[in-house]
């Protein structure tokens, strides 16, 4: 019977096994790891509980940041790329499945990141011109407006909107549903920029 659910939904062995590789390296939390190594405890009970590099910078450590997002940017691209290694063409379900993990953990009872970070280290493996087009709004927003969560909500949006532009259509669609997964992860975020109680970068946060 799940045989013949797969051939129905044209799910092969390569795959399921890319998006389980994705999902494996994506639902790493190397902003908690990092936070417990350097002593620093755990990493959701401070400032929004996130464990995405915005929220590490809070612990008052710029470098432990700086390798949060690197390292979570970087499983996203390992994981389109060792899957496009091992099985050539499944590079978009790693993606799919590293995107997931880091949103969704298995190891964190399912509360992860926001994913940016991880959407932007995809998105190098993926497509670059769509990774440097994204990096550059996410980069450019952050130093004018201060405000983390927009500027990951709107450089998520731009993705899909560059790779059409791009000629890339085969991935407009995949994107998009990226940049809807990433825009609800910041609900929270959105709440409070409703409200006008949203930090700043740079600001503490109780």
């Amino acid at each position: 019977m799940l045989t013949s659910l797969r051939r129905q939904m044209n799910i092969s062995t390569p795959m399921l096994l890319a998006i389980a590789l994705g999902y494996l390296l994506g639902s790493i939390p190397f902003g908690l790891v990092l936070t417990r190594l350097s002593g620093r405890g755990d990493i959701r009970d401070i400032g929004s509980g996130n464990i995405g590099a915005t929220n590490v910078l809070r612990t008052g450590s710029k470098g432990l940041a700086a390798a949060t997002l690197i390292l979570d940017a970087l499983k996203g691209t390992a994981a389109v790329l060792l899957a496009e290694l091992l099985w050539p063409g499944s590079g978009r379900y790693a993606a799919a499945g590293a995107l997931v993990g880091h949103l969704y953990p298995v190891w964190l009872r399912f509360k992860g990141g926001k994913g940016v970070a991880t959407l932007l280290g995809i998105l190098l493996g993926l497509a670059w011109p769509v990774a440097a087009i994204y990096a550059a709004v996410w980069i450019g927003l952050l130093l004018i407006l201060r405000i983390s969560s927009v500027a990951g909500m709107v450089a998520a949006v731009s993705a899909p909107i560059a790779a059409s532009l791009l000629g890339r259509p085969d991935l407009t669609l995949m994107l998009a549903g990226f940049a809807l997964l990433v825009v609800y992860k910041h609900r929270e975020n959105i709440a409070r920029l409703a409200a006008g109680t949203e930090p700043r970068v740079g600001r503490s946060r109780a």
